[in-house]
């Protein structure tokens, strides 16, 4: 049966293929929490429960196109330090957040400050990386 348009919560645990573990809810002791198939959750994810009975646990390998797509060049962006006000305290290494047009928020890794420039990667930290999760369906909703 479906859960598509369901609200499902699950427990999972993902890690890269070198085995590093980049999150789990089992860590946080508190699932997730989601509409099936509503865009809420990576494309990989969703699929991969889509289908999941209550009680059922599984391990899924998700391409990076299915998870959060490859990295794009596009997505590095240098800008002239005084351009930036309080360029000089950013935490090159770390991610900041930065205005969005719409006031929204949004995440930029701050890669270099050389020469006066600033580079920031705007591309999501998992970007080109395939994914794997151990998920276990925990409760559908109706």
């Amino acid at each position: 049966m479906s859960n598509k348009g369901k609200k499902v919560k699950v427990h999972y645990t993902g890690t890269l293929d070198d085995g590093t573990k980049f999150d789990s809810s089992v860590d946080r002791g508190e699932p997730i929490e989601f509409v099936c198939m509503a865009g809420q959750m990576i494309p990989g994810f969703d699929a991969a429960v889509e289908d999941m009975a209550v009680g059922e646990k599984k391990t899924v390998h998700i391409p990076a196109a299915e998870a959060y797509g490859e990295r794009d060049d596009a997505m590095v962006q240098k800008v002239p330090v005084d351009q930036i006000p309080n360029a000089d305290q950013l935490p090159v290494g770390q991610t900041v957040y930065m205005m969005g047009p719409g006031g929204q928020p949004f995440p930029v890794f701050v890669q270099s400050i050389e020469d006066g420039i600033v580079t920031f990667d705007m591309n999501h930290e998992l970007a080109g990386k395939d994914l794997n999760f151990d998920i276990e369906l925990v409760e559908v909703e109706d």
